[in-house]
């Protein structure tokens, strides 16, 4: 699984300086509902390259390589971390690395400057359009750096964190923004080869001066009332994503915190996540596909749902015709409701970086823990009792933001109210002014 990625990933790079970064036009392929063998044509490709680059999908690429290199030459963090599953393969991890310096190189010193990959390709603004390139470049540097065990990539690592002024953020982690990991990345590197470079201790407190700020609610991250760490704007489209990618930080962090009652508490919180994914909540909805009763029947997949009717996505077919196991969904809104509406993008889409952080915590539970999880214990049917009708008020449904809207007839009615009442008033108002002027003459 992860080589068919990576394999596809060396593709889209056939030469030092190009990257392609988009297939197909977005306006057809979010018009198109359907299985992939009747995708419309045609579908273009676009690419980065040396005079037209884009800072952040080479960086970003390179991380990936390097990553996996490590990964494949069985290079691990050591210490309190476990050791990664035997893949090693020495060709492999060459050829990996050779791509992660290239792209690195590129991203680095191509010809045409260091900018947001939509700048050469605009076509991808709308959809996944990236807000900077800082994060990508400094991950790249810090992971080739633990690929190659250079410690002149480490300094520049630290210097790019320094020139960009990427400390003492509290934003949210998430495809976009890396910001929040690099401080985990740095400190995990630091403990485990102090070789390389870096202080220890001063990313150690970069690290958990974030993450306490998320357990102890002081940054922008708040929790909705059955305690989901929600993001206003981060979370709206997507409210499970940056709670279980908080939740897959703090998880992974913990094993190096400043003290036992730190580590307890990220770990609390972390679990905290866990376990509302996984069905505590007020829904009682664990929020993965094919799980248990009460998950989720209506992903937005046209894979899962095989039918081929935009029009009518909601009822054809009524049924899904494939169960999409295992599929993490958007979640619920910051009210912890869920509708369960398959045309509601918001809530119901599936998306690999939505399953991601999700890998990472059930691998650690089963490394480290036997507690069965939460949703072993939820009732069947329970979600049923509790479901909201109607629909949400979300990106796919802005006019619910408006509340209950009258009918053609309720709207003649109040209208006519309001003129009657006009009416009523305006010959009060005049009766008062006759009567008034009356007295002034007398």
């Amino acid at each position: 699984m992860l080589r068919w990625g990576l394999d596809w990933l060396m593709k889209a790079h056939p030469s030092p300086n190009t990257l392609y970064v988009l297939v197909g036009n977005t306006d057809v392929d979010d018009a198109y509902w359907g299985g992939d063998l009747n995708i419309p044509s045609f579908r273009p490709s676009y690419q980065i390259n040396d005079t037209n680059p884009g800072t952040d999908a080479a960086a970003g690429a390179s991380a990936a390589f390097s990553a996996c290199a490590s990964l494949y030459s069985n290079r691990s963090f050591g210490g309190p971390y476990s050791l990664p599953a035997s893949l090693q393969n020495s060709s492999y991890a060459e050829k990996l690395l050779t791509h992660a310096q290239q792209l690195y190189t590129f991203a680095v010193n191509a010809t045409g400057g260091q900018k947001n990959y939509q700048t050469s390709v605009p076509e991808i603004a709308t959809s996944y359009g990236s807000s900077s390139y800082t994060d990508e470049l400094t991950l790249a540097a810090l992971l080739l750096s633990w690929a190659t065990n250079s410690t002149s990539l480490y300094q520049q690592a630290e210097d790019y964190y320094n020139m960009f002024k990427l400390s003492g953020q509290n934003g949210v982690f998430n495809w976009d923004s890396k910001i929040p990991g690099l401080a985990v990345l740095f400190a995990q590197i630091s403990q485990s080869d102090s070789s390389i470079g870096g202080n220890f201790s001063v990313w150690r407190d970069e690290a958990e001066r974030y993450f306490d700020r998320i357990v102890n609610k002081q940054g922008p991250g708040y929790l909705t009332r059955d305690g989901l760490l929600y993001y206003d704007g981060d979370s709206d489209d997507a409210s499970l994503n940056p709670a279980l990618n908080a939740a897959m930080l703090l998880t992974r962090y913990a094993q190096i915190a400043s003290t036992a009652a730190k580590k307890a508490s990220y770990l609390n919180f972390a679990q905290s996540q866990v376990d509302y994914v996984l069905g505590k909540n007020s829904m009682h909805v664990p929020y993965i596909v094919g799980m248990h009763p009460n998950s989720p029947t209506n992903p937005h997949s046209a894979m899962a749902t095989g039918g081929n009717d935009i029009s009518e996505l909601d009822t054809s077919p009524q049924n899904e015709t494939y169960t999409l196991y295992g599929a993490v969904v958007g979640g619920p809104n910051k009210f912890d409701k869920f509708y369960n509406i398959r045309s509601d993008w918001p809530e119901t889409e599936v998306a690999l970086d939505y399953n991601a952080p999700l890998l990472t915590l059930a691998a650690m539970h089963v490394v480290n823990d036997t507690t069965d999880p939460f949703f072993t214990s939820l009732e069947i049917g329970a979600y049923g009792k509790v479901q909201p009708k109607g629909q949400p008020c979300d990106s796919a449904f802005p006019r619910a933001c408006a509340g209950p809207q009258l009918s053609r007839g309720g709207k003649i009615a109040m209208a006519m109210m309001i003129t009657i009442v006009g009416l009523f008033i305006s010959s009060l108002l005049a009766w008062y002014l006759y009567e008034l002027n009356a007295t002034k003459v007398a």
